[in-house]
């Protein structure tokens, strides 16, 4: 005969396995929504972690939508993060860039639609506050509509409707219409050659007139901490550091943020990716991240 306290037992266990369920089933979700606002893999993690303990301990018997209620968790608890982490990264040791992610077994990092997710993109929704990156995100990633978005954030319908298209004009003001994967791998090919032997004539003709070279080492690596500026500096740069730091350097092709990437190892280790942000014009950004914090839950990913 079984027991009140069995029953009990084996209705907590079942609880328990429909929960983990859902949680699973939400978590590439999760994580992408955690990630794209903060930036940040190893941050995003810690947030899934902090939704998954918190889903343990709700009234789960009053939650309808258990992934909309977890997805409601995650951006709260993201925007929380993501505000102390401003605070933190204004006294980072040189430029600050996101995490890069491996996206190949997941192109759109558990998204309707794979925005928000390029290095450069995330790069200048630094400049947003977290709430309206949030908002962004939802939306555009996400696909989520304007009602839902309004009350995951505690806002009204008018004022999320306003954060996602102040966004919006943010990022087409900064940046230009990206050129095709196809062209990018080309740039890609023709750059690398170009670096590494330091071709002065070819690479300013890859750049873009008003270049700009990011390097994240977050003071460990010797990355430079001051961005360069310009076709003619930022070609004079890579040519005068090339005799340096390319040689005996096998560069491995790789896939980064849904988008082609270099990953540059030295004595068996990685010691930068290199992502680049093109429009027709040429080469708009070059993003180096060389902190080795950065590099290793990456690299890892891509031996798994």
């Amino acid at each position: 005969m079984t027991t009140g306290d069995e029953r009990a037992s084996v209705e907590d266990t079942a609880s328990l396995g429909e929960a983990t369920r859902a949680f699973l089933a939400a978590r590439p979700q999760l994580f992408g929504i955690a990630y794209r606002v903060l930036g940040s893999a190893t941050e995003a993690e810690d947030i899934v972690q902090e939704a998954w303990l918190r889903w343990q301990n709700t009234d789960r018997g009053a939650v309808r939508e258990p992934a909309a209620f977890l997805a409601t968790i995650t951006a709260r608890l993201a925007i929380n993060l993501a505000q102390s982490a401003r605070v933190r990264r204004e006294s980072y040791t040189g430029p600050w860039l996101p995490e890069p992610v491996d996206t190949r077994a997941d192109p759109q990092l558990g998204a309707e639609r794979a925005e928000a997710l390029d290095m450069a993109v995330l790069f200048l929704l630094e400049k947003l506050n977290p709430v309206e990156r949030a908002a962004y995100v939802l939306r555009e990633a996400f696909d989520y509509p304007y009602p839902q978005i309004a009350e995951m954030l505690e806002l009204t319908e008018a004022n999320t409707r306003q954060l996602v298209s102040r966004a919006r004009k943010h990022l087409s003001s900064d940046r230009r219409r990206p050129v095709e994967p196809a062209a990018h791998r080309r740039l890609m090919r023709v750059f690398l050659a170009a670096a590494q032997t330091g071709d002065l004539a070819v690479l300013e003709g890859l750049l873009a007139e008003d270049v700009a070279s990011y390097s994240d080492g977050g003071g460990v690596r010797g990355a430079s901490r001051i961005p360069v500026f310009g076709r003619q500096r930022v070609s004079r740069y890579l040519a005068a550091f090339a005799p340096r730091f390319w040689p005996g350097k096998d560069i491995r092709q790789v896939e980064a943020n849904g988008m082609p990437a270099a990953l540059v190892p030295a004595d068996g280790k990685a010691v930068a990716l290199l992502c680049l942000d093109a429009s027709e014009r040429g080469i708009e950004r070059l993003l180096w991240v060389m902190n080795p914090r950065k590099l290793a839950p990456y690299v890892a990913s891509l031996d798994d």
